[in-house]
């Protein structure tokens, strides 16, 4: 896996979203179980019009596109930005001398955003390492950057980032992560029970403004178009109050870009150790 990551980095970024298209299509034809729960999750959220393939293309881009951005200079990774929407409210943000919460969930090119924030300001963002050794150290390499800073995913981690948000700097977080039991709470995501981490609401407590965060993956391999825009409404309440907001304002914004969406991810899934989903309503 490594060494195929090293030579997708060489590639220019259309050859390479190329062969994460026949890759995507490869694994919906070959996966039964990605099959399945890429039907079912787009099924949940009343999304049958979108072609199942194109949705695995955009799943197959996902996955190797990070070398283009892991395995290049910070210079060379972020030059794949084309285009920002909604800069204004980052600079807004930053002037106010506070914490900022940008919350990136699964859509589009998320490796992309932190990468092109740090070359602005220093940014923490969480980091679940995979199991495979080799690929946790060119993923840690990759991601890390002078101003961008790693944060596990344990409570030394949510220190850091709690840390970071007293200290004015900016904070990034995947919001729509499956989370480990205790650290979530059943809440609907597309009309069904999911089990939500609650730490994105935690932040969003702390941070003195949370900003939505997505790297739009731009046609033809031609790079990516960041969005940033303030949540709306803006969050309120207690901690799963605002968990539930999240969560809705991520379906409104996937509704959106819904071919981009990581749907073959089984979000839905029942943490071992987590108490069972409540009981759906007919």
């Amino acid at each position: 896996m490594v060494l195929f990551y090293r030579l997708l980095s060489r590639l220019p970024l259309p050859l390479v979203h190329a062969i994460g298209t026949l890759l995507g299509w490869l694994t919906y034809a070959l996966s039964a179980t990605y099959r399945r729960n890429l039907r079912a999750n787009l099924a949940q959220a009343g999304l049958t019009s979108i072609p199942p393939l194109a949705v695995a293309a955009e799943t197959g881009k996902q996955a190797v596109e990070p070398a283009r951005i892991w395995l290049r200079t910070l210079d060379e990774a972020v030059a794949q930005v084309r285009e920002l929407r909604g800069w204004e409210h980052v600079e807004a943000a930053l002037s106010g001398g506070r914490g900022l919460l940008f919350l990136t969930p699964h859509l589009g090119c998320f490796e992309i955003t932190a990468q092109y924030l740090s070359t602005h300001f220093d940014i923490t963002v969480l980091f679940r390492p995979p199991k495979n050794r080799g690929l946790q150290r060119l993923i840690e390499t990759g991601r890390r950057r002078p101003n961008l800073h790693l944060a596990p995913a344990d409570l030394s981690g949510v220190r850091a980032l709690i840390k970071a948000l007293k200290k004015g700097q900016a904070v990034g977080i995947l919001p729509d992560q499956a989370p480990q039991a205790g650290e979530g709470a059943w809440l609907d995501f597309f009309d069904r029970p999911a089990y939500t981490m609650t730490l994105a609401a935690r932040l969003s407590e702390v941070a003195n403004t949370t900003l939505l965060a997505f790297g739009e993956r731009l046609p033809g391999g031609a790079g990516y178009r960041l969005h940033f825009r303030p949540l709306e409404p803006p969050l309120e309440g207690d901690t799963l109050a605002r968990a539930a907001q999240i969560n809705q304002i991520l379906e409104a914004l996937i509704r959106q870009y819904p071919r981009q969406y990581l749907w073959g991810y089984n979000r839905y899934k029942r943490p071992a150790g987590a108490e069972p989903p409540p009981e759906v309503s007919p």
